[in-house]
């Protein structure tokens, strides 16, 4: 990093531009896939629970969801 001038009594840290673009390591891409993974399907189990409620969000249904995902129950299944 390099220090760019002091404003006021601050001094601002400035990342050095590279020239090379570094690629992410192997426990990066790693994490990155499970991730991604869990991602999709929290995502699919939302829309699946949604379509099922009437397919519409309304309050209530939002509520639900966010107890049942906080709460650690994880499905959505009625």
């Amino acid at each position: 990093m390099t220090l760019s001038r002091p404003l006021g009594f601050q001094v601002i840290a400035v990342p050095r531009a590279t020239s090379r673009s570094q690629k992410p390591g192997l426990m990066r891409r790693l994490f990155d896939t499970l991730f991604g993974a869990r991602e999709k399907r929290a995502q699919r189990a939302v829309d699946e629970f949604i379509a099922q409620s009437g397919g519409r969000l309304t309050d209530s249904i939002e509520r639900e969801i966010g107890e049942r995902m906080l709460g650690g129950r994880g499905t959505f299944h009625r």
